[in-house]
Order: C-alpha cells, then sequence, then structure tokens
C-alpha cells in the first residue's frame, strides 16, 4: 500500500513568490508614498484657515515604506481635537480614514501580482 502526493502547485507557489519578491518593496513603496501625498492633500483641504499657518505647515515625510503626514504649528493638535473651549475641527484624521482603504487595496493588488 502506498500513497502519491503532488507537490507542483507547491513548487509553482514558491516560484511565483520567488519571481514576485523583487517587485514587491518597489511597488509598496510607490504606493505608500502615493498614498502619503494624498493624506497630505487632503489634511491641508480639510483644515480650517485663519491666517493659513496651520495648512502651510502640513507636511508628508516619505521614506521607504513609510509615510509620516504632520503639522508643525504647536496648536495643531488643538484644532484637530479641541479644547475645553473650542470644539474640535479634525482635518489630519478624515484625511487618513479617506485614503487608508485606497492603500490597503493597492497593497492587496500587489500581494495578488505575486499569486
Amino acid at each position: 500500500m502506498g500513497f502519491h502526493l503532488d507537490t507542483s502547485e507547491l513548487r509553482d507557489l514558491a516560484h511565483d513568490l520567488k519571481a514576485g519578491a523583487g517587485t514587491v518593496d518597489p511597488k509598496s513603496e510607490l504606493a505608500v508614498a502615493k498614498v502619503g501625498l494624498m493624506v497630505e492633500a487632503d489634511a491641508k483641504g480639510n483644515a480650517p484657515v485663519d491666517t493659513g499657518t496651520l495648512r502651510s505647515s502640513i507636511s508628508a515625510e516619505i521614506s521607504g515604506l513609510s509615510a509620516e503626514v504632520s503639522a508643525t504649528t504647536e496648536y495643531a493638535d488643538y484644532v484637530e481635537y479641541g479644547t475645553s473651549r473650542m470644539r474640535p475641527q479634525p482635518y489630519m484624521g478624515p484625511a487618513l480614514d479617506k485614503n487608508a482603504p485606497i492603500l490597503e487595496q493597492a497593497l492587496g493588488k500587489i500581494g495578488e501580482g505575486i499569486l
């Protein structure tokens, strides 16, 4: 009595993963950069404007698989989250919420492209 185990599909999968590995980082980095810039643009568009200082302080720092969008004014957090005397005027959170699904979808497509 014996049995036969066909591992050809597993070998094919391993081959596809190896072949696609070199393209994952560059494509993922591009997706992160694009979405980081989209978050920056939307945050600037959402930011309330009095003097324009808050809006002009918003920028994206992109490095590899990391994108950090921040506002550098000392009162940026007070505007985003509010205070006991001022209602919140979110600009950064909604920008991230809008664009996070775009990044998830892009990274999913990159993963699917490997298989």
